[in-house]
């Protein structure tokens, strides 16, 4: 087998350099650890960025990944599959949504839940032809196509890739009254993060939700929820905005739907605004195949039948606690997040987050800095309480 070093080479000669990953070659995981390529051991604080809630490797979700792969992996959505259906009706029942359209990646999602909410502006709303407006808010993190990328406030993801895709307009984020001054009359939308993940893990002010959910009722704009990172009981609920007991009209959910093994995203609405589709007008040749169907079904039973939410919940005001107490320290300015999603806010006088990370890996905990000064803390849900005590003490060495 390679070695670390030679597979690290061979990556960066061959391999474009669009990501900037710490120098850890990983080639087996299990639950909440992983390996590199010469044994050393390592705790995930990353979990793939909330891809592996259930853990790497869950044995059900492996078990149901080799079961399909043998009996079944695609039919193209040309044909019926087995295992499509029933999938569906399972993730409705848990989102207590009419209909899902499945697709792959998160990125996908996102596109297709624009589409759904312009369509249903021009057939539901009846705004002018060609006009339908989105509005997004700053620091927002919803994928990286051309269109995603149109309605993002970072200059980086932006820079060489335009001309871009117009029909947004962008707010501050946590300011309910900027969004009820925003909209117009062809406003078809409200696309948000309860939780902005990549800008740092900001929270709303207690409420916020809420707030934009009468707003957008009362104003016939469609609130859509980008839960691909919040959802799935990372958050200590099963979906992030049930901590303020509303509902979105447009749910779009990734990364864990399938904990990890496959892309598996789904776009969940009522019949009125997804049954604006006909044949033709939206596909993926893999979306929906037997396979991700398979997979997302052993994943979210596993989801609901371990109660990962309430453990995450549990378990994530314990650490949150206990990060907090570091604020007294002089690097770390302040703790925020919720259930197992967290970040640390350095202080200026700290420096750059990135050698903080780096000195955590050298001691077997693997995270990862977002923006510049912070540090996003989310294992896998599955994580032993021991193993969260572990990882505190790693981190109050490097923070403390």
């Amino acid at each position: 087998m390679s070695s670390s070093q030679e597979i690290l080479e061979i990556t960066e000669k061959y391999g474009a350099h669009n990501y900037h990953p710490l120098a850890v070659v990983i080639s087996r995981a299990a639950g909440a650890w992983v390996w590199d390529c010469e044994g050393k051991k390592y705790l995930d604080f990353l979990s793939a960025y909330s891809a592996v809630n259930q853990g790497h490797c869950h044995p059900a979700i492996v078990r149901a990944l080799c079961e399909q792969a043998g009996r079944l992996t695609l039919t193209s959505r040309a044909f019926h599959n087995d295992r499509l259906g029933p999938f569906l009706e399972q993730i409705c029942g848990i989102s207590g949504m009419e209909m899902a359209l499945p697709m792959n990646t998160g990125a996908e999602a996102v596109e297709t839940a624009v589409k759904a909410v312009r369509k249903w502006g021009y057939l539901k709303k009846k705004v002018r032809p060609d006009k339908a407006e989105i509005i997004c808010c700053n620091d927002n993190f919803h994928g990286r196509t051309t269109t995603v990328i149109s309605f993002s406030s970072e200059q980086q993801y932006r820079q060489g890739f335009g001309p871009f895709t117009p029909g947004f307009k962008l707010i501050p984020f946590g300011d309910a009254t900027a969004l009820e001054n925003a909209i117009g009359p062809d406003t078809v939308a409200f696309l948000v993060e309860p939780i902005q993940g990549e800008a740092g893990v900001v929270v709303p002010p207690a409420g916020y939700l809420k707030q934009v959910r009468e707003i957008c009722s009362s104003n016939n704009v469609l609130l859509v929820l980008d839960e691909i990172q919040t959802g799935l009981g990372r958050t200590g609920k099963m979906f992030c905005f049930e901590h303020e007991g509303i509902r979105p009209d447009v749910l779009v959910l990734g990364k864990a739907i399938s904990g990890g093994v496959l892309p598996v995203s789904v776009v969940l609405s009522s019949r009125e605004i997804l049954g604006v589709f006909r044949p033709g007008d939206h596909g993926s040749t893999f979306g929906g195949c037997p396979l991700g169907a398979a997979v997302a079904s052993a994943a979210l039973g596993v989801l609901v039948e371990e109660k990962l939410a309430e453990r995450a919940a549990e378990l994530g005001d314990r650490f949150r606690a206990r990060l907090e107490s570091l604020t007294a320290g002089g690097k770390v300015e302040l703790v925020r997040g919720k259930g197992l999603l967290l970040a640390v806010v350095l202080s200026k006088s700290a420096g750059a987050a990135r050698g903080y990370c780096e000195q955590l890996m050298d001691k077997g905990l693997l995270c990862k800095e977002t923006r510049e000064n912070i540090i996003r803390f989310a294992p896998p849900l599955v994580i032993e309480e021991k193993d969260l005590d572990w990882a505190f003490e790693q981190i109050k060495q490097v923070l403390g």
